[in-house]
């Protein structure tokens, strides 16, 4: 009989720990799908609008370059979804080798050879054949581009977090803790009387401890998302960009052609004079090809105004609120749980309550949150040495994911990290094997790599200068850099 209430109780906690998670975990995985969902509708989008309009302004010659812009909106996408793409040096290539096609179609009289063309291409950055739109651009997408990948994976990780750390399995000082709340009154014929209140956020917070510790973590976390989320709201988000990307590209042309002369003859006498082309061979000029005839955009009726039937203010209105209201939850866990009525009696009759031992008020003060704090438990007995090595690893998680976030924010690009290869079978609970495990055990800032950067400022952390680590604890650290290297 015993035995099976034991497995009741651990089947009720988990219950309600998972109820509970699973309402956070829903809603950052919506959040991501609809970000995720946009951007990517968004850039099909722009990549519609820029074909549409350069087919209907320039027809058949854009066509034939139609490569040139199909493989910048390949590379955007593929840097999007984790890419090893450098953003500056691949706008830096498309614009050159725009040059090279434009300066063909500016001096049809000559004959290129590609090693001129490539001397051609040296001179882009002198000469600005396509005037300040290059630099702006840049600048515009990089930021964009960095803000918007790093948030919607910051929401996947968020996500991941909670799936895994909600998987609680307690140990069997933690079951009996359970047991003894939630069945005991039974053996005393009190059928009807509910733990007390206190009583049951003790065992909680001993159940619990290991949740505790990844609270101060996962809250520097959301303050960086919400941060970044800023920066999608402001100047260089990604729907400001993109939107009118066709315009700029479009109006980057226009001012090379203008300038076609001067650019010309500067290039002649950097890559010295071509060769002219016989007779009868040669090319059509721009004029000719309808390049002259000044870029229209669309009507703004005709233009699309969002995509994925939102727009991003909407989504990143929608989503600062949930990340604020998601600041604090494992600390808040165990309160959370002690206030569903089947848990407890709640703040109210504390004298009518199961104490543990009898139906009376329970007296014993409320031990703090995480695993330090309940070496004085009186109600679980926590070995405090034995840090839960799967939530261990989610904390490392948080904190690589927080030094990607603070880059982002400055608009400094980010690696792109994949940690979906965790094993997703893990439970958290019984901690780990005292050979594996130190009581001084701790993940400091420095294992991060990454460069510290002028956004520290801006961002609300919890490091400190910590004591040096034991010598295992050392050896767990570099563990787990080598771990983080692989998430990469």
């Amino acid at each position: 009989m015993e035995e099976k209430y034991s497995q009741q109780s651990k089947h009720d906690f988990r219950n309600a720990v998972v109820e509970l998670s699973n309402h956070l975990q829903t809603m950052f995985s919506s959040r991501y799908k609809k970000f995720d969902e946009f951007f990517k509708e968004l850039l099909e989008n722009a990549e519609k609008s820029l074909n549409d309009m350069f087919v209907r302004t320039y027809g058949r010659l854009y066509m034939q370059n139609s490569e040139l812009f199909k493989d910048l909106f390949v590379e955007l996408k593929r840097y999007y979804v984790g890419g090893n793409v450098n953003l500056e040096e691949m706008l830096n290539e498309f614009w050159a080798r725009l040059l090279e096609r434009m300066f063909r179609l500016v001096n049809p009289q000559y004959h290129f050879t590609d090693e001129y063309l490539e001397c051609v291409s040296k001179y882009t950055e002198q000469l600005k054949p396509f005037g300040d739109v290059p630099r702006k651009l840049k600048l515009q997408v990089t930021r964009a581009f960095v803000a918007a990948r790093t948030f919607a994976q910051g929401l996947a990780v968020a996500r991941d977090v909670v799936s895994k750390v909600s998987a609680v399995n307690p140990t069997p000082q933690g079951t009996r803790a359970l047991l003894k709340m939630m069945y005991c009154p039974y053996c005393r014929g009190l059928v009807s009387v509910k733990p007390c209140y206190n009583y049951c956020f003790n065992v909680m917070r001993g159940c619990l401890a290991n949740q505790g510790d990844l609270d101060a973590e996962w809250n520097i976390f959301m303050d960086s998302m919400l941060l970044v989320a800023e920066r999608l709201e402001g100047p260089f988000n990604i729907e400001s960009v993109m939107d009118p990307i066709d315009v700029k590209i479009s109006d980057a042309i226009m001012n090379m052609q203008e300038n076609s002369m001067q650019v010309s003859q500067k290039v002649f006498q950097g890559c010295g004079q071509p060769k002219t082309l016989a007779q009868g061979r040669t090319a059509r000029s721009v004029s000719e090809s309808g390049f002259s005839a000044r870029f229209r955009p669309y009507n703004p009726e005709e233009r699309p105004t969002t995509a994925a039937g939102t727009s991003l203010d909407r989504l990143v209105t929608d989503v600062k609120e949930k990340l604020k209201q998601a600041k604090k939850f494992w600390s808040s866990l165990p309160g959370n749980i002690c206030n569903d009525e089947k848990m407890s009696v709640g703040t109210v009759n504390e004298n009518e309550c199961w104490n543990g031992s009898a139906k009376s008020r329970y007296d014993f003060a409320v031990t703090g949150n995480g695993l330090a704090n309940q070496v004085n438990n009186p109600e679980v007995e926590v070995d405090i040495t034995k840090p839960d090595m799967v939530i261990r690893r989610q904390i490392m998680a948080l904190r690589v994911m927080t030094n990607k976030l603070k880059n982002a924010y400055s608009g400094n690009d980010v690696d792109f990290i994949d940690i979906s290869e965790e094993s997703s079978g893990e439970e958290s609970g019984s901690g780990c094997e005292l050979q594996q495990c130190s009581p001084e055990f701790e993940f400091n800032a420095t294992e991060v790599a990454g460069n510290s950067n002028k956004s520290d400022k801006n961002m609300n952390t919890s490091a400190a200068t910590r004591s040096g680590l034991s010598q295992a604890a050392l050896l767990l650290s570099i563990f787990f850099l080598a771990m983080q290297r692989q998430w990469r």
